[in-house]
């Protein structure tokens, strides 16, 4: 069963200077789906680390390569996807494509660019990293916990008056 979603694209360049226009863009599609602030600034967080790597480790110096990010908009959850090839993919092929990705590793033995792995692994539901053409590293974060409290609030105060 295909769930309908709406997506969004951007390509920009792998310079440190265009990872803010990329949070811009995930706060306001985030803001808009109903995401609590909270997890705003986690998608905020995680989405700046992968993009981070991808600007870091991607692409010789004064190579000029891209970032492709990618959004998929669902009545539930927000998915990001980010290659530091810079193509444009089939978000739905790439998504059944791509691994997941599990830190089994202390924080302390974690190689460089570990850290915002470990990051971006806590802040998500789901991760997943692909490295076939280039890193691509797929992230999930559901909007239900912000349901979920929101119910518990709702039922807890029906017994007060």
């Amino acid at each position: 069963m295909n769930q309908s979603f709406d997506y969004v694209e951007m390509k920009v360049p792998a310079k440190a200077e265009y990872v803010g226009v990329v949070r811009l863009t995930l706060s306001g599609i985030a803001s808009r789906m109903g995401f609590s602030y909270e997890a705003i600034e986690d998608l905020k967080i995680a989405t700046s680390e992968a993009c981070t790597n991808a600007v870091q480790h991607a692409y010789h110096k004064n190579e000029g390569g891209e970032i492709t990010v990618g959004y998929g908009l669902y009545d539930d959850r927000l998915e990001v996807m980010i290659a530091d090839n810079g193509k444009s993919f089939n978000f739905e092929q790439m998504k059944e494509e791509i691994g997941p990705h599990s830190v089994d590793q202390s924080i302390e033995k974690l190689p460089e660019g570990g850290l915002g792995l470990y990051l971006i692994d806590t802040l998500m539901d789901e991760v997943k990293v692909h490295h076939k053409y280039g890193v691509t590293v797929f992230m999930t974060k559901y909007r239900y916990r912000e349901k979920v409290e929101s119910d518990a609030k709702t039922i807890s105060s029906f017994g007060t008056n």
